[in-house]
């Protein structure tokens, strides 16, 4: 498997896949770089060279106990774009990962990177504060730190239904890709699962990404349960005017599994501008 040992001896697994210009995806919460494979297999049958790495704490990579958050995982990311020397690359991340690419802007700058793509992200902050309103309330957060301490398992099968929609009227998921979401999700630690909750819900993203000097496309889901529109993607497109922005109508979060056909096709064009 390649792997990449980091400045403190974390050893962070990736996939490299394809030929063409390099294309780096970040995950999400609690997930792995398994939840790209829709994409991946897409955009490198299309002539790209895709990478997505599984975030320390996550998938196949080492679980160490400290280091779950957004300056670790920004130089985490630094430090594979770096030994790989990729050159003229796009960032896509989905949710947390939005996050960890912002960050890297923020402390990295943009010297290596061509593009941006923004899907569901928590940009530009996703919890609540006296200076962004628009949040989601701390005691959110508790509730899923609480959950995860008392039956990790059993919340994450609820984190997968409510990811697809599943028990919206019309959705159509089946129990397969429930079955692997929590698989994938399951891979983590939970000291990992545990602190990145937070540093998903506090991070302020605002100051990284106004050094978004490139092209920047936001996607995010309509009915997105986990990462609400009004509180992320609206915001970030304010704050980033020359973006190109696309809701999605009646997506839930899992939209890279359950719109995957439209986000391809969303991002090849992209891509090919």
């Amino acid at each position: 498997m390649p792997i990449l040992t980091l400045r403190d001896d974390t050893r962070l697994y990736y996939k490299d896949w394809g030929t063409g210009p390099a294309i780096v995806f970040s995950h999400g919460w609690p997930l792995s770089s398994d939840m790209w494979e829709n994409q991946m297999m897409y955009l490198a049958e299309e002539g790209y060279r895709v990478i997505a790495h599984d975030r320390r704490g996550f998938g196949r990579s080492d679980q160490p106990w400290h280091g779950y958050d957004h300056d670790t995982f920004s130089d985490d990311l630094s430090e594979l774009i770096e030994t790989l020397d990729l050159q003229d690359v796009t960032l896509v991340g989905y949710a947390m990962g939005g996050g960890e690419i912002a960050r890297y802007i923020g402390r990295h700058g943009t010297g290596r990177v061509s593009r941006v793509i923004l899907i569901g992200a928590t940009t530009p902050k996703l919890g609540w504060s006296e200076d962004y309103p628009n949040g989601v309330p701390e005691a959110v957060f508790d509730g899923v730190r609480a959950g995860l301490k008392a039956d990790r398992a059993e919340f994450i099968r609820g984190f997968a239904r409510l990811f697809f929609g599943a028990d919206r009227e019309g959705a159509a998921v089946s129990e397969g890709s429930l079955i692997q979401l929590h698989q994938i999700a399951m891979q983590s630690s939970l000291k990992a699962s545990h602190d990145a909750v937070t540093a998903c819900a506090m991070t302020d993203y605002r100051p990284d990404i106004r050094g978004l000097n490139i092209p920047v496309m936001i996607i995010h889901g309509e009915d997105d349960a986990f990462v609400p529109f009004k509180a992320t993607a609206k915001q970030a497109a304010e704050l980033l005017p020359g973006a190109v922005l696309k809701v999605y109508e009646n997506a839930p979060h899992g939209l890279l599994f359950t719109h995957k056909d439209r986000l391809n096709s969303d991002i090849l064009s992209f891509l090919r501008q």
